[in-house]
């Protein structure tokens, strides 16, 4: 039997499941949750400062358990893929302005140099970040390349120099 509901009850849904893990952790703090439209997913903010090393955890591992978490807890409620993303204490927002930052200056050395830069070590979110960032830059190119742990991602120049 497949469930349907409407946005603002997954939202609903969302922020009372995003409530009761914090109340387990112990986390005297609310969560926000909102459907971001351009990328088609449920924003859950969560501004808690003094546990925000807690919750990011080492690398953001601990950000990705709560969004696979709760993605997996709509599903089960709706009978449908719902993509959640976890911001805590605005860390989402430094993390892709770094990689934005990382991104540029590897595109910058691959038009100079004419020659691919590759960006090893990233999680599919973070390549993801990195493509539709510099999608938008004239005169470069990304491809994701490699299977598993092992997909990098090559940031080529496409200039007709």
């Amino acid at each position: 039997m497949i469930k349907t509901k409407t946005e603002e009850s997954l939202k609903k849904e969302c922020q009372d499941l995003a409530g009761k893990l914090l109340t387990l952790l112990g986390i005297k703090t609310k969560a926000e949750v909102t459907f971001d439209e351009a990328n088609d997913a449920f924003s859950v903010e969560i501004n808690a400062v003094e546990e925000a090393g807690l919750l990011i955890g080492k690398a953001g591992e601990t950000v990705g358990a709560l969004q696979t978490f709760l993605s997996l807890a709509l599903r089960q409620e709706s009978g449908e893929w719902h993509r959640v993303l976890v911001n805590v204490a605005d860390w989402r927002e430094k993390q892709n302005a770094r990689l934005e930052e990382l991104a540029t200056l590897a595109a910058t050395r691959a038009k100079e140099t004419k020659e691919p830069q590759n960006l090893y070590n990233l999680t599919p979110a973070q390549r993801r970040v990195i493509h539709l960032f510099l999608s938008t830059v004239e005169g470069v190119k990304t491809e994701s390349v490699g299977e598993g742990k092992e997909r990098y991602l090559v940031i080529t120049s496409n200039d007709e120099k």
